[in-house]
């Protein structure tokens, strides 16, 4: 019964030590690569260590996945767990966790806005702290009195009781991955979008 209700994040580390052993990849290569040490790495694939998207990310990259095929996020989810999605506020959730505690995980799917709605989201406030990674499509967050746009590779976080919203800012579906946490249960992500430089002035 235990397993039964076991996050399917706590998967990640078999997943990651089959992935590694399949390209022929050492922890020592792996840590070169990646910039994690071969003592995170080893707890990880052993599950001593809770997965976190800064380890995440690295690792996705270095094996060449997506971070949903990672987490192990297929459309229909764990098929040991065999979540329901459900439909709130016109968006899709795929659940990927089944523990009513601690953290959540969800893969989230936004429709494509018709007619186009230029307006911002509405934004929310509640206790906790949000993590999300723009698995593909444009992501129009509203963060306070920020107004951003991510797209397929970005990451975000903040805390929830900051006014917050998003909505789909493209021509086609978007699909993240969304973590929610209680205060207190940080990840330390420092991923974010990274600021669009201007174009070079012309010279005289």
């Amino acid at each position: 019964m235990a397993d039964d209700i076991t996050p399917v994040l706590t998967a990640i580390g078999p997943r990651l030590r089959a992935l590694r052993r399949a390209r022929g990849t050492t922890l020592a290569q792996l840590a070169g690569t990646t910039g994690i040490s071969v003592s995170t790495l080893s707890r990880l694939e052993s599950g001593g260590r809770k997965p976190t998207l800064e380890l995440l990310l690295p690792l996705a990259r270095a094996f060449g996945v997506q971070l949903d095929e990672l987490v192990g996020a297929p459309a229909t989810g764990d098929p040991r767990i065999h979540p329901e999605p459900f439909t709130r506020h016109g968006q899709t959730f795929v659940p990927l966790t089944r523990h009513l505690g601690g953290l959540q995980a969800y893969k989230q799917i936004l429709p494509v806005r018709r007619p186009a709605d230029a307006s911002p989201p509405e934004q929310r406030v509640h206790e906790g702290y949000e993590w999300l990674y723009v698995l593909s499509g444009h992501l129009r967050l509203a963060l306070g009195d920020q107004d951003l746009v991510l797209t397929a590779g970005e990451a975000a976080e903040f805390d929830t009781r900051t006014p917050h919203g998003i909505a789909n800012a493209g021509d086609r579906p978007v699909e993240l991955l969304t973590l929610y946490g209680p205060q207190g249960e940080r990840m330390h992500v420092r991923a974010r979008p990274t600021a669009r430089r201007p174009p070079p002035e012309d010279g005289p």
